[in-house]
């Protein structure tokens, strides 16, 4: 196949996975072609677009990269070079490989979560995105490691179904007035959810950060819509809708192809049977519509949790939200058979951990103490007091880590068995060799529009430092009103008022606490967490009027009396 003349590069190239001397790179293009990337000082891929929905994307596999080297790199479809553009005025997108022996090679991560795009912005108002501030910085010298990060990770809400620009809101108007069923305001196919990932990733900084830095990605609620997977109640109300199974057929397609691809590494890929029936069919919109309508809760379940290594850490990234467990007593953040897995990849050698959870496991104190309570009211054996809990978990967002009560106990003890060096899991005794407790553990979150840093403190435990990141908006914003309230809920006095209501409900005290070390910060931010030896420190910054970032907190762990 050789491209159309007509042809061009419509979303892309996204860099993804970098390992060892291959890399992958996602793009979209507008027409069927082969696309080819050729690296300086060797390393190239080419592979043939795929086509679901008349849409065409592919997955680029890179092999034969330089080690320690930053190469920059072309696109072409079929003879014709499309990226960087002729009149680029960026500096050229690279990649970055690490030394064949990099266990003493620090590690760089920037997060986030919550992005709206810059369309959606200008008519909101929102103030600068702190995204697009990190890109135009490394722009400034993208070669130099104080600035250059290893990998981006994005905790969720990459794009909002349930909250449209105006642009995507005239299409919508149109389509559904040509009779296309759906909300006024809300996309529901797939072709309506690629207006929304080109609306976001064709930002000219975004495009260009994208493209020279890999990145990772798990959903949250919006790309799908606000509070998805609440209950089991609530799923029953959203199949009551007319659109709604196109919806989450839509949704977790497309998102199955714009931001799951690129989280597997090439063999993960050449394992997964539905990419390989996708990459050799000549048309896959039937095949995407049949999966994204059948792994939308059980039985027929799909992993989207996924593992890599970075030098001597390991990122484990969790969907917290399609596979959820919503039986009413038995709820679980993960099935048993994900859970177990997340398990034995927590189990290692390395000497950090860091899990992207979209949801934070550590809230602020009042409201963990609200959502264990509003989970015992839920199941309650009286529909009225049922009902009532259900009306309120709703309202007030009661859906973290704390409201799958099991789940916050059984990700915590992991952590202590993980800190005290018994990595060996409980319930497999035997199973497999017990290693050394990591030196640092990090949860990375988003969601809640605040940032903060807090650690748990687990008594006599593990001397391991298990720190909540949180940082959320990256483009953003919580109503003014509301910040006060959400400050409040950090305070001691919060706590205590709302433990009070708890503890005459019979429900019990976490078998932990936790402290705030910085925050809450309520602008858009985007954090770095860096990792040398066995020390992490992580920055978050925010933006300023001019759309340049600052630094908000810095902390530091293990401190320095905390160390072995």
């Amino acid at each position: 196949m050789t491209a159309p003349a007509t042809a061009h590069l419509l979303i892309g190239p996204v860099l993804r996975r970098v390992a060892g001397t291959t890399a992958t790179i996602w793009v979209e293009t507008t027409e069927p072609a082969i696309v080819r990337v050729e690296a300086t000082g060797g390393g190239s891929g080419e592979a043939k677009t795929f086509s679901a929905y008349g849409h065409h994307y592919t997955l680029v596999v890179v092999t034969g990269l330089t080690p320690a080297a930053t190469s920059e790199y072309r696109v072409f479809l079929g003879d014709r070079q499309v990226w960087p553009p002729a009149d680029s005025a960026y500096p050229p997108s690279v990649i970055r490989t690490r030394p064949a022996q990099d266990d003493d090679v620090p590690v760089r991560m920037i997060f986030g979560s919550c992005r709206e795009a810059t369309p959606h912005s200008s008519a909101r108002h929102l103030p600068p995105d702190a995204l697009d501030a990190y890109s135009r910085r490394l722009m400034t010298d993208p070669a130099d490691p104080g600035l250059r990060p290893d990998l981006i990770v994005l905790l969720g809400d990459q794009v909002y179904a349930d909250n449209t620009s105006k642009k995507v809101r005239r299409f919508l108007r149109r389509r559904r007035a040509a009779g296309h069923q759906g909300p006024q305001d809300q996309v529901v196919t797939f072709d309506e959810y690629t207006k929304l990932y080109l609306e976001s990733w064709r930002d000219p900084e975004i495009r260009w950060l994208l493209a020279t830095v890999p990145s990772v990605m798990i959903f949250d609620d919006h790309e799908m819509i606000d509070d998805w997977n609440t209950s089991a109640s609530w799923r029953d109300d959203m199949a009551a809708q007319p659109w709604w199974i196109e919806r989450i057929t839509g949704g977790l397609a497309s998102y199955w192809v714009y931001q799951h691809l690129g989280n597997l590494a090439p063999e993960e890929l050449a394992a997964d049977p539905l990419y390989q029936k996708v990459t050799a069919a000549e048309d896959a919109t039937v095949l995407l519509h049949d999966f994204g309508r059948s792994v939308d809760g059980a039985p027929h379940r799909y992993q989207w949790s996924f593992a890599l290594d970075l030098g001597r850490t390991r990122l484990v990234m969790l969907d917290n939200r399609c596979n959820r467990v919503l039986t009413p007593g038995a709820r679980e953040m993960l099935p048993a058979t994900e859970w177990q897995w997340f398990v034995d990849q927590a189990h290692g050698s390395y000497d950090h951990l860091v899990v992207g959870s979209s949801l934070p496991w550590l809230m602020p104190p009042a409201i963990h103490h609200l959502e264990a309570w509003n989970e015992r009211r839920a199941d309650s054996s009286s529909r009225r007091v049922a009902a009532r809990a259900e009306k309120i978990r709703r309202a007030f967002d009661l859906e973290h880590w704390a409201a799958f009560g099991r789940s916050f106990v059984a990700l915590g003890e992991l952590f202590k068995r993980l800190g005290e060096g018994t990595q060996r899991p409980a319930d497999r005794v035997g199973a497999g060799p017990a290693y050394a407790a990591p030196a640092t553990i990090s949860v990375l979150s988003g969601d809640v529009h605040h940032s903060y840093v807090a650690e748990a403190d687990f008594g006599d435990g593990p001397r391991t430092p298990v720190m909540q990141l949180t940082c959320s908006p990256v483009h953003n914003q919580v109503p003014a009103a509301m910040r006060p309230l959400m400050r409040f809920s950090w305070s001691r006095l919060a706590a205590k008022g709302v433990r009070g209501v708890v503890r005459a409900a019979g429900v019990p005290r976490p078998p932990w606490s936790w402290k705030r070390l910085a925050g809450p910060y309520f602008g858009n931010a985007v954090s770095t967490l860096d990792l040398a030896g066995p020390v992490a420190t992580v920055r978050v910054e925010g933006t300023t009027k001019e759309g340049n970032l600052f630094e908000v907190a810095r902390v530091r762990y293990p401190r320095q009396d905390d160390r072995r």
